[in-house]
């Protein structure tokens, strides 16, 4: 049975073959289609350093088909990133490439290496402007806001604090 996932990508170190992060993020899309059938794409947009990170980052989203279970595609994902020179690091650290699952047609699923959604994706423009180019009506099974109205949560303007 095929299902459907919402993937973040990300990057902001240079691959020896691909070169800047951008065309990394743009590489690994292609690389997904092996997992299945991406039928969407985001543009890739460039974002201001999170955490240890000390470089911007190159993120992107894509819709993936699979016929693969979470579990299986999460070791897909990680068998990537290591195959594009990603090593265990610092929380947050520089990396070439980041490869996360934030939603899956299923809804919840909850496992030791694995949750989704994506525990902090509501808090993250890097996934949420990417992915509302191609899923702003995909819903957060938690919380039943769509990728486009978590985006504008996190984007309203506030009044400033007196």
């Amino acid at each position: 049975m095929s299902s459907t996932y919402l993937i973040a990508l990300g990057s902001n170190r240079r691959h020896h073959l691909y070169g800047r992060p951008q065309d990394v993020v743009l590489a690994a899309m292609e690389e997904c289609a092996a997992f299945g059938t991406v039928t969407a794409r985001a543009p890739v947009i460039a974002t201001a350093p999170m955490g240890a990170a000390q470089r911007r980052f190159a993120n992107g989203a894509l819709v993936l088909s699979s016929e693969l279970t979470p579990t299986a595609l999460l070791a897909a994902l990680k068998h990537t990133e290591r195959a594009y020179g990603r090593r265990p690091g610092q929380r947050w650290g520089d990396r070439v490439l980041d490869l996360d699952i934030i939603l899956w047609s299923g809804g919840v699923w909850r496992s030791v290496d694995l949750k989704i959604p994506h525990p902090a994706f509501t808090q993250r423009r890097f996934v949420l402007d990417p992915a509302c180019t191609i899923a702003a009506d995909w819903r957060d099974p938690l919380s039943g806001l769509t990728v486009a109205q978590a985006q504008a949560r996190l984007t309203r303007p506030r009044p400033l604090p007196r």
